[in-house]
């Protein structure tokens, strides 16, 4: 269980370590890490999903580890609350940036080992805390610089706790 305390209030994950080990893993590590702490969720798309995980309230974009395979191929569905890898186009290209379903986007769900096809890799889900992730997703968005649907208010993530069963 992680619990990312924001100043909206906390949200708790629980991992998927059984059918998204590597992603879980790689979540967890940078859990571990502090790596989450002091950034903000800066992409909120009102009924969508809102997305953290990489960048400080100065919207610089932090340093992470290599890229990650792409297990949205193991059969975890995009479906409201699920937690999932964010990347570029390329498949396989998911670091440290994540994001939270606010809706059941099964057009993100694997379909084909192609480009277009790979999908986003889910690797948990909020099991509390879903009410702070509708409180987020209810933010007033702008732009800055090249990033669109940056929330107007900062959201930040103050702490992680890991909590072990």
């Amino acid at each position: 269980m992680i619990i990312f305390t924001t100043n909206f209030g906390d949200i708790e994950i629980e991992l998927d370590m059984e059918h998204a080990p590597v992603s879980s893993k790689n979540f967890l590590k940078y859990c571990q890490e502090g790596f989450f702490e002091g950034t903000i969720f800066h992409r909120v798309i009102k009924g969508f999903m809102i997305q953290g995980g990489g960048f400080t309230a100065d919207m610089d974009e932090k340093p992470t580890r290599a890229a990650i395979v792409n297990e949205a191929n193991r059969g975890l569905k995009n479906v409201k609350g699920s937690i999932a890898m964010a990347r570029t186009d390329a498949p396989h290209s998911a670091t440290g940036q994540f994001f939270i379903n606010l809706a059941n986007n099964s057009f993100l769900d694997h379909t084909a080992t192609t480009n277009v096809g790979w999908g986003y890799a889910v690797f948990g889900q909020v099991t509390a805390g879903m009410d702070v992730v509708s409180k987020i997703a209810k933010v007033k968005t702008c732009s800055k610089g090249e990033h669109d649907d940056v929330p107007v208010d900062v959201i930040l993530v103050e702490k992680v706790t890991i909590k072990e069963d």
